[in-house]
């Protein structure tokens, strides 16, 4: 079994797996559109990759105000992963996201990333950080 998790933004996605043991994320690509609505392509993609790697869940980052409040992002978010539920047939489930973009920034900042290989990165990179905060609550006990 693995987990996938998605960084939804408004012009991409950032994709992560998980190992089989459910212990690791990893990075897989950044889905990329031109505009907001257009999802079919990004739906289909996320779609043949969850084939490809035996996806049995889809896990998407929900992004929360600092306060604990839902703004506009997570309502899209929300949006987004009920309409992967009913396409995929997959339980999606929410992740707080609160900060994995900023922490994203500055794990590529440390590594010494420059512009380019940062935006070309940094929505993957979230992606793993989302995933891998469920992993780790689900791997310590804590319900999910």
């Amino acid at each position: 079994m693995r987990i996938m998790g998605l960084d939804y933004g408004a012009a991409t996605v950032g994709v992560a797996v998980s190992d089989e043991l459910l212990i690791t994320a990893q990075g897989i690509e950044t889905i990329r559109r031109e505009q907001e609505l257009q999802l079919r392509k990004t739906y289909r993609r996320i779609e043949e990759l969850a084939k490809e790697y035996g996806v049995e869940k889809i896990v998407v980052g929900l992004p929360k105000h600092l306060n604990n409040s839902i703004g506009e992002r997570a309502k899209k978010a929300e949006e987004f992963a009920e309409a992967l539920r009913r396409r995929t047939g997959l339980p999606v489930e929410m992740q707080d996201e609160r900060l994995t973009t900023v922490e994203a920034h500055r794990v590529l900042d440390a590594g010494g990333a420059g512009p380019e290989k940062k935006k070309a990165v940094v929505d993957k990179l979230a992606a793993v950080l989302i995933l891998q905060g469920y992993l780790d609550r689900m791997n310590h006990g804590k319900e999910v």
